[in-house]
């Protein structure tokens, strides 16, 4: 019976272990996924980042409008194709990543770029990545959009 108890106890112990591995391996995994889109916003790449995004996805974005928007894979790359255009140099810099729970990160970074009439701009901006099943399903995007 003791060796039954201690089998036991033994095989939970195992398994509280290697569940606690892959909750400390997620928020690493979530890391990478969102460098990469970091990386493919950089590129311009707007067709395998869009690829990032479910099929139809939530979008909170103070060039979209209040509120939520939905918006597809095509509208998704048509909005940042019209970005790159607008300023070519375009470019986020990553200023820090904080997983958040089984399925969100958070990401502040700053977003640059110049005008074909050489204005420039600097914004810094908050988005809340919400992932599921390996896809962003949600896209919150937080920054000041007031003229200065």
């Amino acid at each position: 019976m003791k060796q039954i108890v201690l089998i036991t106890g033994v095989a939970y112990l195992l398994g509280s272990c290697k569940t606690d591995a892959q909750s400390l391996q997620q928020p690493y995994e979530q890391e990478k996924f969102i460098r990469q889109y970091f990386e493919l916003f950089n590129q311009h790449n707007w067709e395998k980042l869009s690829a990032m995004y479910a099929d139809t996805a939530e979008f909170k974005d103070p060039s979209l409008g209040q509120g939520i928007v939905l918006q597809n894979r095509e509208e998704f790359i048509k909005k940042y194709a019209a970005l790159s255009q607008a300023f070519p140099d375009v470019k986020d810099s990553v200023v820090n990543i904080y997983p958040s729970g089984s399925n969100h990160v958070v990401v502040e970074f700053i977003s640059t770029g110049t005008a074909p009439d050489h204005s420039r701009f600097e914004l810094p901006i908050c988005t809340v990545f919400t992932i599921e099943k390996g896809m962003i399903t949600k896209d919150f995007t937080y920054y000041d959009n007031f003229d200065q």
